[in-house]
C-alpha cells in the first residue's frame, strides 16, 4: 500500500494529540496504519513527540487516556 501525497499532508498537519488519540482508539485495521502509510505515520508521530519532550508527551497521555 503506497502513501498519497494527501496522505502526507494529512499527517504532517497533525498534532500528536491528534495522532496519539487515533493511535490509541482507532478500530484495527485503520486503514491509515497500513503500508507505508502506517510506517510513515509512526515516524512521523515519533519525531513529534521528541520535538515536544517527555514531559509533555506524558502530560498528553494523561489528557488522552486508555478509554472513550
Amino acid at each position: 500500500m503506497t502513501i498519497t501525497k494527501e496522505d502526507k499532508k494529512w499527517i504532517d498537519g497533525m498534532t500528536y494529540q491528534e495522532m496519539l488519540e487515533l493511535w490509541r482508539f482507532a478500530p484495527t485495521g485503520y486503514k491509515p496504519f497500513l503500508g507505508e502509510t502506517g510506517i510513515y505515520f509512526g515516524k512521523v508521530m515519533q519525531k513529534k513527540k521528541e520535538k515536544i519532550g517527555s514531559s509533555k508527551a506524558a502530560e498528553i497521555s494523561k489528557l488522552v487516556g486508555w478509554a472513550r
